[in-house]
């Protein structure tokens, strides 16, 4: 849920190097493709498509980008890095984080949790190398976490780091589902529309599934495994 809220929250500058002001023919190529694969996937989007999109020729999609799949690398490295960004500036607040100012929209920026929400069930081999980006990334801003006083800390960074994370990408590959469960879209223009899935969300992430003696009882057999194993 923390992933998720954050995911498409918190306003922030591109990256760097990528702070395109005057929208340069290369961002409008990227952030047309993005729009585009979010909307009808990869594969069934052609660089003469994503020309229209951006208002330029097929011919300079490929100046800028060789290839389609080359441009499909940039915009998951785009993306992650909108997502790494955006997550830690959240963190930056610490624990006065205003929870109505993290549920702002990114703007008019490229639609990030669409992208993912199409992207992630394509079968590319790219999908395994984005995923790794993004858990990598969660491992740092979620230990940006810890020091600034907003998340406990855990003796295993990376496990729980990718927990989160595929949990929260999980969540947008059946989107579908969880507006017919829950009536919440996590990929409209509003997070508002995703409240009903924030909210039993924070339930479990916030204040925990398990009781506290449950939990340290199973914490202790999975060590005693953990041991027995090695």
């Amino acid at each position: 849920m923390f992933n998720m809220l954050n995911m498409s929250s918190v306003e922030v500058e591109p990256p760097a190097g990528e702070r395109d002001t005057d929208r340069t023919a290369r961002a409008r190529v990227r952030d047309a493709a993005i729009a585009c694969f979010a909307d009808q996937g990869v594969a069934a989007t052609s660089v003469r498509t994503i020309a229209a999109a951006a208002g330029v020729s097929p011919a300079l999609v490929i100046h800028h980008f060789g290839s389609k799949d080359d441009l499909r690398i940039a915009c998951d490295q785009h993306v992650a890095s909108l997502v790494r960004e955006q997550k830690s500036a959240a963190m930056a607040q610490g624990p006065g984080m205003d929870p109505l100012a993290a549920l702002r929209t990114y703007g008019d920026g490229p639609p990030l949790l669409a992208y993912l929400a199409r992207t992630l069930v394509d079968g590319s081999p790219h999908v395994a190398e984005l995923v790794d980006d993004l858990i990598a990334d969660a491992v740092d801003y979620m230990q940006q976490g810890v020091e600034a006083g907003v998340l406990t800390p855990t003796d295993d960074p990376h496990g729980r780091a990718a927990v989160l994370t595929l949990w929260s990408l999980g969540a947008l590959v059946l989107h579908e589902h969880v507006a017919r469960a829950l009536g919440a879209d996590l990929l409209g223009g509003d997070p508002m529309d995703a409240l009903p899935y924030f909210r039993p969300g924070l339930d479990v992430m916030g204040a925990g599934l398990l009781r506290p003696e449950v939990y340290e009882r199973l914490r202790t057999q999975l060590r005693q495994i953990e041991e027995d194993e090695s």
